[in-house]
């Protein structure tokens, strides 16, 4: 997620407890999606898709979070 802002996700993790659950939070739900489309594990459609939104909500507000950190080191 967000590859790019490798070194303010890394700072943010460790310094925003918030951003750390988000993150941590979006790549349990990545996981899940990954596993749903290997076969690894039976969602429904319904499933599956209530995931990848609320992955993209997540990755949405971590990368707010990332750019309001940007901007307050400019």
């Amino acid at each position: 997620m967000l590859h790019e802002y490798r070194d303010e996700i890394s700072h943010l993790k460790q310094e925003n407890a918030h951003f750390a659950k988000i993150f941590e939070k979006h790549n349990e739900l990545d996981q899940k999606a990954k596993d749903a489309d290997e076969g690894r594990l039976a969602l429904t459609d319904m499933e599956l898709e209530t995931i990848k939104k609320e992955k993209l909500r997540l990755k949405d507000e971590a990368y707010q979070m990332i750019l309001e950190y940007k901007k307050s080191q400019a």
